[in-house]
């Protein structure tokens, strides 16, 4: 009951940013009014910018802040906007995802998001799909499809450990 009482604030948490995400988006374009019937009103407000990672500080944390070339080690929570968890840290026996910010490997989306964080803090990414899987989908070994083509993903994620980049100046 922990994990689902769990996962439904997520949820709920995930949804609210996304809503407000959304909003803060709608408001903010200067675009004169189009007269709308509510079924494309609902659509625009609910709309997640195709290029912009939408990100909700959680908690703040009190560490060292994680710039591109340090390397992070962070747990996280993957899932779909349905809620469906696609992968998360506890899935690989709560070990951190550790990797360079910036380096690939990695989504983009999810480096943007976690790009700025200081060591403690948590935070909530709803990351669309051009900076995500975009066109493709993502299967796991079986064959059977894990993210559908086209999803914006969500991730939890906390960041555990900044080791800062090592300097290559010259002595």
């Amino acid at each position: 009951m922990n994990t689902n009482t769990k996962n439904t604030v997520i949820w709920i948490v995930v949804v609210l940013v996304v809503i407000i995400g959304a909003y803060f988006i709608y408001k903010s374009t200067t675009k004169a009014p189009v007269a709308a019937t509510p079924s494309t009103a609902t659509t625009t407000a609910t709309a997640i910018d195709p290029n912009q990672v939408q990100a909700q500080e959680v908690t703040a944390g009190t560490g060292a802040q994680a710039k591109p070339g340090d390397t992070v080690s962070v747990l996280y929570v993957g899932q779909l906007q349905d809620g469906t968890v696609f992968d998360s840290s506890a899935a690989h026996n709560n070990q951190p995802l550790t990797f360079v910010l910036g380096a690939q490997g990695l989504i983009p989306g999810f480096q943007i998001g976690v790009n700025g964080m200081k060591e403690g803090g948590e935070r909530l990414l709803a990351i669309p799909p051009a900076l995500g899987y975009g066109t493709t989908s993502v299967k796991d070994a079986n064959g059977k499809e894990i993210i559908p083509a086209g999803s914006t993903i969500v991730f939890d994620v906390k960041l555990v450990k900044i080791q800062a980049a090592t300097s290559t100046s010259a002595k």
